[in-house]
């Protein structure tokens, strides 16, 4: 592909009141309205205005979140839009391989061909809702998901294309000769298939991943379409993006086949003053004391005496990466930035708040839409998970503002491509190899 047909590819993250730490407290935010389903439809019709590529939803099993079920909520949002991709995260590890396969085809059916599935492991704390005491090793974990993921896949091509006839006078509704148990037997899974319900109109949902560890970028090489990921430089990125695009060739796969889309969160407004003041705002509305808690509780380190002002000490005794049965790229991220910034709490903490260790940005939309293409064209990027600071505003002012810019660049789409989300996405709707169609 060359460089002028390269287009940018955004999705919109999905989080509560927004994805800063104080987003809540802040005037401009509406978090009461976070279990109102017209509340997300208000953004998801907003993101279709701005003919972004998808909606994507975290998920957990554990703490106090608010969160709507993702496949519930996106079910509804697919009957008010009729672009917009829509991901669930799913993860592997408290999960089966059937229930998953169907709930995803019935979202791409429901949806005319927009679901995709943000694969992932599960965190620590979700272990005691499934009677466990504790979280699947790091290695198993990811062992399993990608068994997990092939036992989907051919649960997804069970069906081929055609079985469908609906037959009326003939009296025959499914070709049972084109529907196929899979009797799959792995070292964690035994599936004997057939999935109950038809191949969707994408053949495969897209498939989604936010690893970034090593074996999340190699799971990502081998299975995924789009991978979010944290990056807070451009050279990071351009590392991150050569790594995991390298990797595609021993499994049969172009660059192309794979869009790498960094976390990014800006505070806008129309000049730079104003976004400041917006960023202050937030900062001062931040809970400090409960933030240093936060850290001292993912570092393993106690850092309740310290003033939000002192620098961060020696990190002698944090806990290392290898124990971290979580997101280990996230730790070391972490661990790499106090290393390299030597920052105060305040400095690390407003960080943080603002997106979760994200790229985060505070200025105009034209100074914004520099740094998107300047991402872009240096290969760091093939496109962002955009992460507004505050919902709706934020969400508003990046499609009225951002978005036309972008256009005005010929960096991005002016109309959809397509009706499924792979079109949209660039992406080619996957042979049913296991079972091709037969006349």
């Amino acid at each position: 592909m060359s460089e002028t047909d390269r287009k940018l590819h955004i999705n919109l993250f999905l989080f509560m009141a927004g994805h800063h730490e104080a987003a809540w407290r802040h005037p401009l935010a509406q978090p009461e309205r976070t279990l109102d389903v017209n509340f997300y439809k208000h953004l998801a019709q907003t993101a279709e205005r701005g003919l972004l590529d998808s909606l994507f939803i975290s998920d957990n099993y554990s703490g106090t979140w608010r969160r709507f079920e993702p496949f519930t909520l996106l079910s509804g949002l697919a009957t008010v839009t009729k672009h917009i991709g829509l991901i669930a995260t799913v993860n592997t590890t408290y999960n089966e391989p059937f229930h998953v396969a169907r709930k995803f085809v019935s979202l791409d059916h429901l949806s005319g061909g927009r679901a995709a599935w943000n694969i992932v492991t599960g965190g620590g704390s979700d272990a005691h809702n499934f009677g466990l005491d504790e979280h699947p090793e790091h290695a198993k974990r990811y062992e399993n998901a990608e068994e997990f993921v092939e036992v989907v896949k051919q649960l997804w091509d069970s069906w081929e294309d055609d079985a469908l006839v609906y037959d009326k006078q003939a009296g025959i509704q499914i070709d049972s000769s084109k529907v196929h148990e899979i009797d799959f037997k792995g070292s964690s899974y035994s599936v004997k298939g057939p999935l109950n319900i038809p191949r969707g109109p994408q053949g495969h949902p897209v498939l989604v991943q936010a690893g970034s560890s090593d074996s999340g970028k190699e799971l990502a090489a081998k299975t995924a379409e789009v991978i979010f990921t944290a990056q807070q430089s451009l050279a990071g990125a351009q590392d991150f993006y050569r790594d995991v695009k390298s990797r595609l060739a021993k499994y049969g796969r172009t660059p192309e086949q794979l869009q790498i889309l960094p976390g990014l969160s800006p505070i806008l407004a129309d000049t730079v003053a104003e976004a400041k003041d917006i960023e202050n705002e937030l900062f001062e509305l931040t809970d400090w004391k409960g933030a240093i808690q936060r850290l001292s509780e993912r570092l393993g380190i106690d850092f309740s005496g310290y003033s939000p002002d002192s620098r961060i000490p020696s990190l002698e005794g944090a806990r290392s990466v290898e124990t971290i049965q979580g997101m280990k790229s996230r730790h070391q991220l972490l661990i790499d930035q106090i290393h390299t910034e030597q920052p105060t709490f305040r400095e690390l903490i407003t960080h943080l708040a603002g997106a979760r260790g994200h790229l985060t940005f505070t200025g105009t939309p034209l100074q914004l839409a520099d740094v998107i293409e300047h991402w872009f064209k240096e290969r760091g990027a093939d496109g962002f998970n955009l992460m507004p600071p505050i919902f709706p505003s934020g969400l508003e002012i990046f499609v009225d503002k951002v978005i036309p810019e972008l256009q005005n660049r010929g960096l991005f789409r002016t109309a959809y491509e397509g009706t499924t989300l792979r079109e949209n996405l660039g992406l080619a709707r996957p042979v049913n190899l296991r079972h091709a169609v037969t006349n």
